[in-house]
């Protein structure tokens, strides 16, 4: 399992691309923690996605949204999440 986020900058202005941007989110709702978007310019947003799942599954999510047409930047970042036994209480 991992966390993280996918960092992307791209132009709004590209047809159909917000839709392909959402599509992708609601398919994997289950790994998606949270969404920042911010309006940089006229032309151009910035997305951040938070993450948290199997890593496959991640990667997998963030090359489909890295490879739309329209998205000028894109970059995952993740770090494994340890696994912690739970803390017992006497």
């Amino acid at each position: 399992e991992v966390v993280g986020s996918i960092t992307m900058v791209y132009d709004h202005h590209t047809p159909g691309l917000a839709e392909r941007l959402d599509k992708i989110q609601h398919r994997h709702r289950n790994e998606i923690v949270s969404t920042m978007h911010v309006h940089m310019d006229h032309d151009t947003c910035l997305e951040i996605v938070a993450v948290r799942g199997q890593g496959r599954i991640v990667a997998n999510m963030a090359d489909c949204m890295r490879g739309l047409k329209g998205v000028r930047h894109g970059k995952l970042t993740c770090v494994t999440v340890a696994k912690t036994q739970d803390a017992k209480t006497d």
